[in-house]
């Protein structure tokens, strides 16, 4: 599975897309998604992904009692990867962010053994399983109602997901590990430039998941056979909270589990589960004292709890070129200095290519959402499209 790359600049895609065509003295369609090999040591890989999307919101308009509508294109990003060496890769994806073509990942890969390897570049933080997701490889379309780490807080700890660092993973038996340092937060109240510490331990209980390095997946359509995974991440940094002049730190924890079951005549029952804690000496509701708006910001992150559990089941018998997956999907938040919130999704995907091709169409109502504070009480239907090579 090729995961995300980017080239900086304000690049259209178009532009990025026949650099790489040239580059590779052939026509785009041709090479996308597949590999080019120059020897048995030397390739490289293009590919490409697109999330676009329609939302409709009760009493969403600007007139505030009228439904909002909104076409939105929630990702476009092509990959790069390559190897120059029986040893050494190096993955590129980019991200349209802010309207500009921007590097996503960018990292170098000495891959010496199942059990021991390093990246080291900008790449994912280890992390809870749904942020080592991504978008593209989730069960769910709306899977980020949850607090989430600090490199997904963007800018000041990383965009994304992504940040600065170095991470040791590896496979023993059915054991999997990550350990990582990034620079997380810089500057604001990091004033000793302490770095984060960012770590994932896995066991599979069943069959083995397959993705690349430490990433996830939260469905395999039952492509794997029967999986149980209980996976463990925790992230940590001093002074990763607050404002240049009241420092605070951080850390948090998460508890994920993922079960798919292939039953009878081809269906597949996938349950997914986790339990998040955050414990941020700063937050959205315990700013310092000392913060002017705009003059000396914080870097506030939730401090609490989260649980969120999903189930879906993926209907054997295809309907035209797909199959229909429905699923349930209900979130809880519980921050220490605030209300609680939740929401639930009851949604269906349109399976026609695994994750490299599917549609969505999900309906959700609560006040949950990614800050882990209580947001308002909306109701919302969206309709999603997925490709990717």
């Amino acid at each position: 599975m090729l995961r995300p790359i980017t080239i900086p600049g304000n690049i259209p895609n178009i532009a990025v897309s026949l650099g790489l065509a040239c580059l590779m003295g052939t026509s785009l369609p041709v090479v996308a998604g597949k590999k080019l090999s120059i020897d048995d040591t030397h390739w490289i890989s293009v590919g490409a992904g697109i999330r676009t999307s329609f939302t409709s919101v009760e009493d969403g308009a600007p007139s505030g009692d009228k439904r909002g509508n909104d076409f939105d294109v929630e990702s476009v990003r092509l990959y790069l990867n390559g190897q120059v060496h029986e040893n050494i890769k190096f993955t590129l994806n980019t991200e349209e962010i802010d309207s500009s073509i921007a590097v996503l990942d960018a990292f170098v890969q000495f891959e010496l053994s199942p059990a021991f390897n390093i990246w080291m570049g900008k790449m994912l933080t280890p992390a809870d399983r749904i942020e080592m997701n991504g978008p593209y490889y989730a069960l769910t379309w709306n899977q980020y109602t949850q607090p989430l780490y600090p490199s997904d807080q963007g800018g000041e700890a990383g965009r994304l997901g992504r940040d600065d660092g170095v991470t040791v993973w590896g496979t023993v038996n059915k054991f999997q590990y990550a350990v990582g340092f990034f620079d997380g937060l810089e500057g604001g109240s990091n004033v000793d430039d302490n770095m984060l510490l960012a770590t994932r331990v896995a066991y599979n209980f069943l069959n083995m998941e397959d993705n690349p390095g430490y990433y996830t997946s939260s469905t395999y359509h039952g492509g794997l056979g029967n999986i149980l995974t209980l996976g463990l991440s925790y992230q940590s940094q001093d002074d990763g909270t607050g404002t240049a002049t009241t420092s605070g730190d951080f850390s948090g924890y998460a508890v994920d589990l993922l079960s798919e079951t292939v039953l009878g005549g081809g269906s597949v029952l996938t349950v997914e589960a986790e339990y998040k804690a955050f414990d941020a000496d700063y937050t959205g509701g315990t700013a310092p004292a000392d913060v002017v708006a705009g003059t000396n910001p914080c870097f506030c992150l939730f401090d609490g709890k989260s649980t969120f559990v999903s189930g879906a089941f993926l209907i054997p018998k295809a309907v035209g070129p797909g199959k229909f997956q429905p699923y349930a999907r209900w979130v809880k938040n519980k921050p220490d200095d605030g209300s609680d919130s939740d929401l639930k999704e009851l949604g269906v995907n349109y399976i026609l290519s695994g994750h490299n091709a599917r549609l969505n169409f999900n309906y959700g109502t609560g006040d949950a959402n990614i800050s882990g504070y209580k947001g308002a009480d909306t109701k919302r239907l969206s309709f999603g499209v997925q490709v990717q090579l």
